[in-house]
């Protein structure tokens, strides 16, 4: 948590406002994904995965620091955000960690994972992340409220690249007040 309050201090990554609700905000939350690997990802095998719109580095930096076997590519659009995940990355020697200065529609590369995390529409993620997807692979979009509003907008784009959602899961942040959040999860045939 240190190393990423550093680079917040030089850069904007979160609200100062959300800094005492790190770990709540935006660590656990990045950590739910546990849930999705538990239940669709067999073990002993290594994964690629790609976070667009990484922002801070969230999910990207957790996810790699807590899951060893998967190769994490932090996208970004923003220089300067992805430099700072760099120096995170540096301060963590996170190993399997690289980042990318570029917009998701310019990626050439496939991945089995993709996550997506306060950054935009299902539909437009969708958009984004269903080309850049290997053959069975998962796009996990990390979403609240409007889940029911966003799965019909994105109806048309997921049959046009022959996905589907296979699963919506549910959980809450460890906060007084009522987050609940959810991982909608979807697959490509």
């Amino acid at each position: 948590m240190q190393a990423f309050l550093k680079q917040n201090s030089f850069v904007n990554l979160i609200s100062k406002n959300d800094e005492s609700l790190l770990w709540e905000k935006h660590i656990f939350d990045s950590l739910a994904i546990d849930n999705f690997f538990k239940k669709y990802l067999p073990t002993g095998k290594t994964y690629k995965l790609l976070d667009i719109g990484t922002g801070g580095g969230f999910p990207s930096v957790p996810i790699a620091l807590t899951y060893p076997n998967i190769q994490v590519t932090a996208l970004d659009s923003i220089r300067k955000k992805i430099n700072a995940i760099e120096n995170i990355k540096q301060d963590l020697n996170i190993q399997n960690l690289t980042t990318m200065c570029e917009r998701a529609e310019n990626v050439q590369e496939k991945f089995d994972i993709i996550t997506s995390r306060a950054v935009a529409s299902l539909d437009k993620i969708c958009l984004y992340a269903l080309p850049l997807l290997k053959k069975n692979g998962y796009l996990v979009a990390y979403k609240s409220r409007k889940t029911p509003e966003e799965i019909s907008d994105a109806e048309k784009i997921l049959k046009k690249y022959h996905a589907k959602i296979v699963d919506i899961i549910e959980y809450k942040l460890p906060l007084t007040e009522n987050y609940t959040r959810n991982l909608i999860i979807i697959n490509t045939i």
